[in-house]
């Protein structure tokens, strides 16, 4: 008796859909940190990933979708840390802390230098209005955490109360852009802590009344 032919299967494509989703965003963001959001390539992100094309797409929708949640991914790593120092008991102590961190994750061996954020500062040309707005409001958050924790520093009374927050805020975000930028250009942490050491004895001209 013959056997009704069987229905042939479909051949799955690319990695199944039950991959490690916090797993791949990480290699999608050693690549997007490393290269940037216009120098990686699709092919290069499938690498890193182990997933195919077709899975990708399926997964994340789009390159600029899969760079929205990596970066979100680099946050999520880093939040943590940031939370802790922020709640040190003064603003001094927080601040020094927020750069010394920075240089910690900038210069760090198992991730590319430099902040992932700030990487892509100058790629404007290559993204979506709504991307280059999502970039610039995290850039604006970070620099917030300096002029958070000053303001919180004159409710605490470590930080006198003529202080020119923003001003001081914005000396220190800068100085924190700065690590990112020398790390990038190969600077090792021994000098970024020594620049942090100089920042930081800027305080007592800084903050007064």
């Amino acid at each position: 008796m013959m056997q009704p032919p069987s229905t042939p299967r479909t051949p799955k494509r690319g990695r199944p859909v039950s991959f490690d989703r916090d797993e791949v965003l990480g290699q999608a963001m050693g690549v997007f940190w490393a290269k940037g959001f216009a120098g990686a390539s699709m092919s290069d992100l499938t690498a890193a990933m182990g997933i195919a094309s077709p899975s990708l797409y399926a997964a994340f929708g789009s390159k600029e979708s899969l760079y929205r949640a990596a970066l979100e991914h680099y946050v999520a790593l880093h939040k943590e840390v940031v939370r802790r120092i922020m709640e040190l008991p003064t603003a001094h102590e927080s601040i020094e802390g927020l750069l010394r961190n920075a240089v910690t994750v900038f210069s760090r061996t198992d991730f590319p230098s430099g902040c992932m954020v700030e990487q892509t500062a100058g790629e404007a040309c290559d993204m979506s209005p709504e991307l280059v707005a999502s970039l610039r409001e995290m850039r604006a958050a970070n620099d917030e955490n300096f002029s958070a924790r000053l303001r919180q520093g004159v409710e605490d009374g470590d930080v006198p109360a003529g202080t020119d927050i923003r001003a001081v805020a914005a000396f220190y975000a800068t100085v924190h852009k700065g690590l990112s930028l020398s790390a990038r250009g190969g600077t090792g942490s021994e000098e970024l802590n020594s620049a942090v050491t100089s920042a930081m004895a800027a305080w007592p001209l800084l903050v007064r009344a």
